[in-house]
């Protein structure tokens, strides 16, 4: 209500501004109870029409023709018809704003011409229709203007959004690949050190043994060192290898069901096939494609449900968001950011993405998003169990102690130390 009051004040002062005008210029007819009727209806026209811009268009402009032609009142009855023109056009009718704009000039012309007399000339008559052309020229192109404005706006906004939300997404990847670049340096460099430091005293304690010596204490501590440093990095590297905690899946579907119907959208959530372990960019991307459609229902689609269908199949995976909405083939949808980052999370992970209004009414996002490609990023870095045991096994006594081992095969043996 608040945002029609300046329009409903603008009706009352050009309706005050018309009868005063009739009532001062020389050549206008009296005044009478329905010409202030038809003044009236015009200001409650104007009250309503930036949510009803086609029906106000109409009757302000069939409202000051009727005026016009009873008082002849002059230009001062296109000011309420340009006005309602340029919100028509503003709010996208075009179509309907050039059909008034042609209407009310065609018939003010008509007017001033069955009334004008024979021996006066046209001048006058030309001169006002050309002026009031150019006026309803540029409220048309004004209300195009500023709708291109609104749009622009709109979209700025809405990546600034869409940036505010992923940016907390886009730190949390850069920590775990940082974390991730951590661990595989101190696994090339650390453990391999800290495992021939490990090795050579094993063998150097077996030796001692083996002889009838008791080993040195200076020797048992670098091996129980080595042990220890050995446990502890391993505790570090599956600390810096662990997924966050707060990291989104698709597990956490329900979630969104339950913050969309907390705005007032009922969400009904279907899953059919068994529900496995992801790769994390694929389990990312489907929550992420959820999120972005739910949130379309709730901002777009008018008063709806959204149903939400997650497939997991054995080589890929489906996700489809439909709801019954205002959308329609009749009003096609403008792609957004929105819709166009889910398209970019989608085809990168080789999948397709289909979003388009339905039959009747609503629409549908539908995304596939294939399980069978190339080890995804972060599943290929983390070590296999059985190479973890092997590392964390101690090293098994020698049978037959060779007397030394020449420099070079140290040397290679640390080469494929570092290959596993």
């Amino acid at each position: 209500m608040r945002r029609d009051l300046p329009y409903a004040l603008s009706g009352l002062a050009l309706g005050g501004l018309l009868l005063g005008n009739a009532a001062l210029a020389p050549d206008a007819a009296p005044v009478g109870a329905l010409d202030v009727a038809l003044v009236l209806a015009m200001a409650a026209a104007l009250a309503v029409c930036r949510r009803y811009p086609v029906v106000a268009l109409g009757v302000v402009t069939a409202a000051m023709l009727a005026l016009h032609i009873r008082v002849h009142s002059g230009v001062s009855a296109a000011f309420p018809v340009l006005g309602a023109v340029y919100v028509a056009a503003w709010r996208g009718r075009r179509s309907a704003a050039a059909v008034a704009s042609v209407a009310f000039l065609g018939g003010f012309l008509a007017r001033d011409v069955s009334v004008a007399p024979v021996d006066r000339p046209n001048q006058l008559i030309a001169e006002r229709t050309a002026l009031l052309l150019g006026w309803f020229v540029a409220a048309n192109v004004a209300g195009l203007v500023g709708r291109q404005r609104r749009a622009y706006l709109e979209q700025v906004e809405q990546r600034a959004i869409e940036a505010e939300r992923t940016r907390e997404e886009m730190a949390l990847r850069r920590a775990g690949e940082e974390r991730l670049r951590i661990a595989r340096d101190l696994h090339d460099s650390l453990t391999h050190s800290i495992s021939v430091i490990k090795v050579q005293a094993g063998i150097a304690v077996h030796l001692a043994r083996k002889h009838g010596d008791e080993p040195s204490a200076t020797l048992l501590a670098i091996q129980e060192a080595s042990s220890a440093a050995m446990r502890e990095l391993r505790t570090t590297l599956d600390v810096l290898r662990a997924p966050d905690e707060e990291r989104v899946g698709l597990a956490r579907v329900d979630e969104l069901a339950e913050r969309t119907r907390a705005v007032g959208v009922p969400v009904q959530v279907t899953v059919t096939g068994q529900p496995r372990h992801l790769p994390d960019d694929v389990d990312q991307a489907g929550y992420r494609v959820v999120q972005e459609a739910l949130t379309n229902v709730a901002r777009h689609a008018g008063p709806a449900t959204a149903h939400v269908h997650v497939e997991y199949a054995p080589a890929q995976l489906t996700l489809s968001v439909a709801d019954d909405g205002q959308a329609s083939p009749a009003h096609p949808v403008t792609p957004g950011m929105g819709l166009r980052g889910m398209r970019e999370r989608v085809t990168g992970l080789g999948g397709t993405l289909r979003a388009a209004a339905n039959n009747d009414h609503g629409f549908t996002v539908r995304a596939t998003i294939p399980l069978d490609g190339p080890d995804r990023t972060g599943r290929s870095q983390e070590i296999q169990p059985a190479q973890r045991a092997a590392e964390s096994a101690p090293p098994p006594a020698p049978r037959e102690v060779q007397p030394a081992r020449p420099a070079t095969d140290r040397r290679g043996s640390g080469r494929r130390e570092r290959s596993r």
